[in-house]
């Protein structure tokens, strides 16, 4: 074994003992293509030294966030207790991944991850110890009805999250979630056609080589869906992405998601950024792993510093503070 790949062993340990429990005989999935190769070798061995029997699938990368699966893979899917995915474009938001948490496997998404984001940063926190304030923070979600967020850069959003639930991604799965990491985050999908108002990403779009952000992306929303992009060159990218879709759908307030993980930080890599404490970040696009209903071509997070964020009246995210 090369010498950073046993640096990078402590993170899959990580993965393998505290996020997924695997157990000796379990069997285990990871998903990988022919970028994120490394890091799929590293959990296997960190996988077949538990006992695990382990199985690698390597596909063609996707061409976008949010493409399904190879079908082989998605029936192989099924038959996982535990699935790894480290890839380079999300395969999250996908019905392949709706169907496995359905039929009980827990499963754990590392999109566009790097080798040394399994030596440092987000992966090096206590999730257990973040967890509870995780959870409360899905609970408000799951028990409000309107939301409102705004921040200093401009952000003055309105949400209905009636009967939807709060998801809680802290790192750690049971038998039927699914969770991210590094990045820890409570999130909600609003109704469908229910947001109005305006979205200012000053912190980072971490998709389409937008990275952290070197000016602010304003959004206007109606009825649920975005109804113009400006800013510079980096919101352009953004448009005209969108738009080449040709599908509305992308257009959609898919999710409301706020960090809480003190060891991320602001790079530009998706699942580090949107766990950073201090933000929130909208979804758009594709909602139905989510709690929504709404499968388009794309899903895209667009962050936000300092956001407020209010449900019911009542201030349950105030910055860095969470008051729940």
């Amino acid at each position: 074994m090369k010498m950073k790949e046993a640096l990078m062993m402590q993170g899959a340990k990580t993965i393998m003992d505290n996020c997924v429990s695997l157990k000796a005989g379990e069997n285990i999935l990871i998903i990988t293509d022919m970028v994120q190769e490394n890091i799929a070798k590293v959990l296997a061995a960190a996988a077949v030294e538990r006992g695990a029997e382990a199985v690698v699938s390597v596909m063609k990368p996707r061409k976008k966030a949010g493409e399904e699966p190879p079908k082989m893979i998605a029936e192989s899917m099924l038959h996982a207790d535990v699935i790894l995915i480290p890839v380079s474009y999300s395969v999250t938001h996908t019905y392949a991944v709706k169907a496995a948490a359905a039929n009980g496997a827990r499963i754990l998404v590392l999109t566009d991850f790097t080798e040394e984001m399994l030596i440092h940063g987000g992966i090096e926190a206590d999730f257990q110890s973040i967890k509870p304030v995780c959870k409360a923070v899905a609970d408000a979600f799951a028990k409000g009805n309107k939301v409102h967020v705004t921040s200093p850069g401009g952000t003055d959003l309105w949400l209905d999250i009636t009967g939807r639930r709060g998801n809680a991604l802290y790192c750690v799965v049971e038998p039927g979630e699914f969770s991210t990491i590094p990045t820890v985050e409570a999130n909600s999908s609003p109704i469908e056609g229910s947001a109005n108002g305006r979205i200012v990403a000053d912190a980072s779009i971490p998709y389409l080589g937008i990275g952290v952000l070197n000016e602010p992306v304003v959004v206007e929303v109606k009825d649920g869906f975005i109804t113009s992009i400006s800013g510079g060159k980096q919101a352009e990218v953004l448009k005209k992405d969108l738009a080449s879709h040709n599908d509305h759908n992308c257009y959609n307030i898919a999710e409301l998601g706020v960090g809480l993980n003190p060891k991320c930080r602001m790079c530009g890599i998706m699942l580090e950024d949107e766990g950073v404490i201090g933000t929130a970040h909208i979804g758009i696009g594709t909602s139905i792993t989510l709690g929504g209903t709404v499968k388009a071509p794309t899903h895209y997070d667009l962050l936000m510093w300092n956001p407020r964020i209010e449900v019911d009246g009542k201030v349950i995210i105030d910055g860095e503070k969470v008051l729940v």
